[in-house]
């Protein structure tokens, strides 16, 4: 069975097969389908439902080049994920979710539609936990949309902060002044935060107190209002810290706390302030969970397989 595709310009044709037409061979791969390229025409041939689907994945990638987005290989293949699982998927709304984080107007967009669901989360709830394994976003996108808030004035302040476990060795006995010691564990807020916002900027900001990055215990005996909090790397925090942590949260702010259940530093027998409270505020009106697996995962194409290699060696342990 043979189809036909009509683009309306080269521009358009460039943008939709990639560089070296890597977009094309990925959608033949994906959909088990022979791609013909014409000048502005596409020749499709294959069977019936691979070649409905293909269709489907060109008309949502259409979308959103026509409305000035780009198309990347993950995105290419994730698309082909999901249209493989589910044909009517609306593919162009994650792409098009655009979080607009500079005066460059640099955007960061929803990769998958767990992270769209996460986005969405954070702007509708005032606390939101990110559960889920590395790679997954969960910190890059509360970072986006801190950056957002900030950037339309609905909070004065961003707040990060993460627990500083200090993995078998004493942080007193660490090399330098208190910054020094704690520096090595915040290192991922700044990258995230650096990845996204001038360097002249976040200093600027930083000196006048407008970005606050500092560890988990010294939230303490603060109330931390018109702010959006973000607590990363959760499942390192203790039962004690999380509660420390939810009741410094105060008028006009919104909490993001993310972690990695799998994925504790606690020492052993420690529980994990994470997995409490998955338990004790599900039930809570306001506070929203949304959690991420190894699909959602936006880095290199291989670490998807990393994720599932290492899960079914735990699996294995589990079962022997």
């Amino acid at each position: 069975m043979e189809k036909r595709l009509k683009l309306q310009s080269d521009s358009e044709a460039r943008l939709l097969f990639g560089k070296h037409d890597e977009n094309l061979n990925l959608i033949e791969k994906g959909f088990n389908i022979k791609i013909v390229a014409r000048g502005q025409d596409l020749i499709l041939s294959g069977k019936k439902d691979d070649l409905e689907k293909s269709c489907r994945l060109f008309e949502e990638l259409l979308i959103v080049i026509k409305n000035g987005g780009g198309v990347k290989k993950h995105e290419v293949l994730y698309a082909i994920k999901a249209i493989n699982t589910n044909k009517e998927e609306n593919v162009h709304d994650l792409y098009l979710d655009k979080i607009e984080v500079s005066s460059k107007r640099q955007f960061i967009t929803t990769k998958s539609k767990i992270q769209k669901e996460y986005v969405d989360a954070i702007r509708h709830n005032d606390i939101v936990f990110g559960i889920g394994p590395a790679g997954t976003g969960k910190t890059y996108l509360a970072m986006a949309m801190a950056v957002n808030a900030l950037r339309k004035q609905i909070v004065s302040r961003i707040i990060l902060t993460r627990p500083a476990v200090e993995a078998g060795e004493s942080l007193g006995y660490l090399p330098g002044d208190l910054y020094e010691k704690v520096n090595p564990y915040l290192r991922p807020l700044y990258d995230a935060l650096y990845d996204m916002v001038e360097t002249e900027k976040i200093q600027q900001n930083t000196e006048r107190g407008i970005i606050e990055v500092a560890p988990l215990a010294y939230m303490r005996g603060r109330t931390l209002n018109d702010a959006f909090i973000i607590l990363d790397e959760a499942q390192n925090s203790t039962p004690e810290q999380m509660k420390m942590f939810l009741t410094r949260i105060g008028f006009d702010s919104k909490a993001v706390i993310t972690g990695d259940l799998t994925q504790s530093d606690l020492p052993n027998g420690k529980e994990s302030g994470l997995v409490q409270v998955v338990s004790l505020l599900q039930e809570i009106a306001g506070i929203k969970f949304v959690y991420f697996t190894g699909e959602d995962v936006v880095r290199h194409e291989l670490v998807q397989e990393i994720i599932k290699a290492y899960a079914g060696l735990n699996r294995g342990k589990e079962n022997g």
